[in-house]
């Protein structure tokens, strides 16, 4: 039998995430990632730049994280596209609250207007499809989070998933960038 290919591991990981979040009651769902680890947060300079994500339906959320470090005095930025084959940059999002500075960006996710100020995160929060305990991460496919943080390595990567994202191991390629550390609802990857 041979290894699933990356993107056999996607489909069948997506399921999984999907089942789990549906089976967890919402009053449940709200509370998590509602507030970053205290360890976490210690490794956090106060003058740093926190780039987080939109999260889609299934994938951990990262705006409670958004609105929490803003109003803590960080700078937030989220991923913008100029189109669906242009490298990922970061661009300032004011309103973590109502939102209301964000458009629909070529890939149907909301994102900065094209106008908003150019940022590049030293703490960066990154979305997953899979994760191993050595901090590999299987991401969407597009390769976007891997090249931008070989261009632009921060002071802290960090990944957010649910638990049942996690995976022994991963298919991995030397330009799979690892994570610093992966937060679930339930533990902490990695050493902080």
């Amino acid at each position: 039998m041979t290894d699933p290919t990356k993107s056999e591991l996607r489909k069948t990981l997506r399921a999984a995430r999907k089942a789990h979040v549906e089976a967890l009651p919402d009053a449940i769902r709200g509370l998590l990632f509602h507030r970053p680890p205290a360890p976490l947060l210690a490794r956090i300079p106060a003058e740093a730049v926190i780039g987080v994500y939109h999260a889609g339906p299934f994938e951990a959320p990262a705006a409670a994280y958004a609105r929490f470090f803003r109003d803590a005095g960080h700078t937030i930025a989220l991923p913008h596209f100029t189109s669906p084959d242009a490298p990922m940059s970061f661009r300032h999002h004011t309103d973590p609250y109502a939102q209301d500075d964000l458009e629909v960006g070529p890939f149907g996710i909301l994102q900065p207007a094209a106008d908003a100020e150019p940022l590049v995160p030293d703490v960066l929060f990154v979305p997953l499809v899979g994760f191993t305990p050595a901090l590999e991460r299987l991401g969407q496919g597009g390769g976007h989070y891997d090249r931008w943080l070989a261009e632009h390595p921060p002071a802290l990567a960090v990944g957010l998933a649910w638990d049942a994202q996690a995976c022994d191991t991963l298919p991995t390629e030397p330009h799979d960038k690892p994570l610093d550390a992966v937060v679930t609802p339930t533990r902490i990857y990695g050493s902080l």
